[in-house]
């Protein structure tokens, strides 16, 4: 993902917000704030020529030195092209790209009404390690956590 990409990026994200099941964030942010809170290394883009029609990009988990090698990882399709192993083939990437970076745990946060997100992240070898409730401020009680 370079930053040419971001307006593609940023579209697609803010579908997924418009969706109200998978992020609890309200807007996207701009380019330098996103930037700021992903690894560099493991953000990729799945294009068509020059159409991006989805992105994964991992984010620190804690800024303690003990978790160095622990993730948060996202994934959004643009709705057109989902359903046709796009998530997927981005998720496995970000886990080989991961790999290589050194992590050695990705988590993905994800809400219990996703369940296309849920069962991609089944697929790729995640599994649940636990129910997070009362979590974010657009949550009263929902939330999973996959590992």
């Amino acid at each position: 993902m370079r930053p040419g990409h971001w307006p593609a990026v940023r579209a697609i994200y803010e579908t997924g917000i418009a969706t109200g099941n998978a992020t609890l964030e309200r807007s996207a942010s701009e380019w330098d704030a996103w930037d700021a809170g992903h690894r560099p290394d493991c953000r990729l883009v799945a294009v068509d020529g020059e159409r991006v029609l989805g992105w994964v990009a991992l984010s620190p988990y804690s800024t303690r030195a003990t978790y160095d090698g622990v993730a948060w990882l996202s994934v959004y399709v643009a709705p057109a092209v989902q359903g046709h192993g796009i998530g997927r083939s981005l998720v496995e990437a970000a886990i080989e790209a991961s790999e290589a970076a050194g992590l050695w745990t990705l988590l993905a946060g994800i809400l219990p009404e996703n369940a296309a997100s849920l069962a991609l992240h089944r697929r790729a070898g995640f599994r649940q390690v636990g129910v997070q409730r009362r979590l974010g401020r657009d949550a009263a009680d929902r939330g999973v956590t996959w590992s």
